[in-house]
């Protein structure tokens, strides 16, 4: 069964230190674009990790974000005491200049609180002590809730794939029976045809010669002939389902399929010289446009 590239997966890390939140999330791509969006995994072990994510995800935007929440009481976080001092004369001194602000009294325990509390989330004010988060003996933990965001991430993309895999193909079997609608408006277009010409000929007041007229009607509706097309076109929509049903990762191999099949929509389109098919026409073009889109999404 076919796999979407969207997918997210989430497992976390009991250390020590405290708690390791792992999560996946991809979208479709032409290839495996991998991201670790975290400064928290070791340097020795990010190799690896990509080999890991690449191997598994085969394909897709694929980033990974790591976050950390230190265990109670344990100081994961220390202040920065210089920077600290920095922005607390900064801002005081620019408070003291503003008239409406001058009168505050940085000695009132509910103003220098909250004066302090927005001074800590300014950039490197609190450092986090990152590098001691994952030693050598938490990696086997950390390796284990990548595996197991990486299994939830696959089953996500399983069932994704299972509801592309039911628009597309009901889509295909759409446009076949659309076109079964066109072949039985063949003849009809034909007859059509001949009475134009014959019309054409009346007005002319012209009198052929009657085998040269039936030569030049058949090459003239050969011209408009879309056996071929009709031929060509069943046998992409054939080799779609075999491609589709049978290769493990048949994302890119649709998208070359669905090139054909548009190729000949558009020449049934060029040849119809009938309103009725031209209309069927632009609906296998509305129909195979949403199987363009959702087999992007195709690993």
């Amino acid at each position: 069964m076919i796999q979407s590239m969207t997918g997210y997966g989430k497992a976390e890390a009991l250390l020590p230190s405290g708690k390791l939140t792992l999560e996946i999330r991809t979208l479709n791509g032409k290839s495996a674009d991998i991201n670790i969006k975290t400064s928290l995994l070791p340097k020795d072990k990010e190799l690896e990790v990509r080999k890991l994510l690449a191997d598994k995800l085969v394909r897709g935007t694929i980033d990974l974000y790591v976050s950390f929440e230190p265990a109670a009481g344990n100081n994961a976080h220390s202040i920065n005491a210089d920077a600290f001092h920095d922005y607390w004369t900064s801002v005081v001194s620019a408070m003291a200049k503003e008239t409406f602000m001058a009168k505050m009294s940085f000695k009132d325990p509910g103003t220098a609180s909250m004066l302090a509390n927005a001074v800590l989330r300014l950039p490197d004010v609190v450092d986090a002590k990152k590098a001691d988060i994952i030693g050598p003996e938490d990696w086997p933990a950390v390796a284990k809730a990548l595996d197991q965001a990486l299994e939830q991430l696959m089953s996500y993309r399983a069932t994704e794939g299972r509801a592309l895999y039911a628009d597309v193909t009901s889509r295909v079997a759409g446009i076949l029976k659309l076109y079964d609608e066109v072949e039985r408006l063949e003849g009809e277009r034909i007859a059509n045809v001949r009475e134009k010409f014959n019309k054409a000929l009346a007005d002319l007041a012209a009198k052929p010669d009657p085998s040269r007229l039936e030569q030049e009607m058949i090459f003239y509706l050969e011209k408009y002939d879309i056996n071929e097309e009709k031929v060509r076109l069943r046998q992409h929509c054939k080799y779609f389902m075999e491609v589709i049903d049978n290769e493990p990762y048949p994302g890119k191999k649709l998208g070359f399929i669905i090139q054909e099949m548009g190729r000949e929509i558009n020449t049934t389109g060029s040849k119809a010289n009938h309103a009725g098919i031209q209309q069927l026409v632009v609906r296998m073009k509305d129909e195979l446009e949403k199987v363009r889109e959702q087999s992007m999404n195709i690993l």
